[in-house]
């Protein structure tokens, strides 16, 4: 912190007392400037997030003091933004000036333009992701416009580039009009190899997406819904390990069928779940009703076969999985004890889960969440560095469902069979094995597809 002291109306020694008294730790004192009335001094103080504005509050109340300026280390990393662009090769004469720009560069213009595939080897489309929102669904903060949303996408950026070397670049857009996000996206599009859709709201990330799969010919992929699905599915895998159940027999109630818990849903259905109930509003979904939300009405025709209704409490009986992807206290201890042996549940709802780990764990064989500090995170970040490599690499055309599924297995198999219990079923974000596993998996699966139209040299 900043702060301007009066001397003639308060000593440095109150104001060390009063952040000590508030809960922060002085390490550091450095006079920005003195007089004979007043001095100037940046303050460097420990403390814990909850701390914060209880210290700041405690000295502005002082009379004497004003607080100009208060930083943190998270505020400091993200001055300028977090990212910047670098060449990949020096200008330093004439003749390397003439190479990468004018006049050289128009023969690899032409060439281009002769063969437009050839825009993927000779630009940055190769290996570049555009991270795009509207800024209506960022983390938990909600619908906080696209000026507020731009920090989040720069950390994705980072973590493309850090974990996966994919260059990627954040836009977000001042429009909530999916038909504008489509035809901005598409206009764009040339620049990049893949399109990354990230915190839009549904059912706009529905449209939006959807579109997008269909009107480009790279891939798009809203990791919202499709990176929590694939890891959801590859800690589900290794949860079902350790139980000794195989997914094809299992009951699963899914809560909260919004844009990862559509995902989910589908993607559990293609991997070949027993039986699923996808519960919202309305209370379990089923087929002979007709629902106001598009995607309702697509799960309610494909799930519940036995058409099941009411809450969670009336559908979860015999369960052998909960899955929850909606908002706290959807799951009750009882409703734990009424489902089958060896209970999983991934109440991934963020931040606060649909029942807190501490209620649930005496009743359950296996519990995950969307947080860090609790074993087992359902965390996008094991699916998207990995999964973009691998659809870069081989210059797919989609991601489809058969590419997502390799990369939950992939993120699966990290965890090995002696490493495998019941509070690690899924790897750290930080293991350096997962994006080259589903890098390789994604191609894999692409090939065996058709979508890839290039086969990285170590497939071939």
């Amino acid at each position: 912190m900043r702060i301007e002291m009066d001397k003639t109306k308060v000593g440095f020694a109150q104001v060390i007392s009063e952040i000590t008294n508030a809960g922060g730790d002085v390490v550091a004192i450095d006079v920005v400037s003195a007089g004979k009335d007043s001095d100037t001094r940046d303050i460097t103080v420990n403390l814990t997030d909850a701390d914060y504005d209880k210290v700041v509050d405690a000295l502005r109340a002082v009379h004497g003091i004003r607080v100009v300026n208060v930083s943190d280390r998270t505020f400091l990393v993200h001055l300028g933004g977090k990212i910047e662009m670098q060449p990949k090769v020096k200008i330093v004469n004439r003749d390397d000036l003439s190479r990468v720009y004018t006049p050289g560069v128009a023969r690899v213009c032409m060439a281009i333009h002769e063969d437009p595939n050839k825009a993927f080897s000779l630009t940055i489309k190769r290996n570049t992701v555009a991270v795009v929102s509207d800024g209506t669904a960022v983390l938990g903060l909600g619908d906080i416009g696209p000026h507020a949303a731009m920090p989040v996408m720069e950390g994705k950026a980072m973590l493309f580039k850090q974990l996966a070397g994919v260059d990627a670049f954040p836009i977000c857009l001042d429009t909530k009009d999916p038909e504008e996000i489509i035809r901005t996206v598409k206009l764009i599009s040339p620049a990049f190899g893949g399109i990354n859709l990230e915190d839009i709201g549904s059912p706009h990330c529905f449209v939006v997406e959807e579109r997008l799969k269909q009107e480009l010919d790279i891939p798009v992929f809203h990791d919202d819904q499709h990176g929590t699905a694939v890891v959801m599915l590859a800690g589900l895998l290794n949860a079902l390990k350790i139980v000794g159940k195989p997914i094809e027999q299992v009951k699963v109630v899914l809560v909260g069928c919004g844009a990862a818990g559509t995902a989910c849903s589908k993607i559990l259905l293609s991997a070949g779940v027993g039986e699923l109930i996808c519960v919202d509003r309305p209370g379990a979904l089923v087929k002979d009703e007709t629902y106001e939300i598009d995607n309702w009405n697509w799960l309610a025709q494909r799930t519940n076969p036995k058409g099941l209704r009411g809450g969670v409490p009336e559908v979860i009986g015999g369960a052998d999985v909960f899955i929850g992807v909606s908002r706290p206290g959807v799951l009750k201890v009882d409703d734990i004890r009424k489902m089958a042996a060896d209970p999983i549940v991934f109440a991934m709802a963020n931040p606060e889960p649909e029942i807190s780990p501490e209620a649930a764990e005496p009743h359950v064989r296996i519990m995950a969440t969307g947080r860090g500090d609790y074993p087992n995170q359902i965390n996008n970040v094991l699916c998207f560095p990995g999964m973009f490599r691998g659809a870069l690499d081989c210059r797919a055309r989609t991601i489809n469902e058969e590419m997502k599924i390799a990369a939950a297995r992939a993120i699966a198999s990290v965890v090995t069979d002696d490493e495998l219990n019941e509070a690690y079923i899924i790897p750290s974000t930080f293991n350096d094995k997962v994006v080259d596993r589903v890098s390789r998996a994604v191609v894999q699966a692409a090939l065996a597809t058709g979508v890839a139209r290039r086969v990285p040299k170590e497939f071939r």
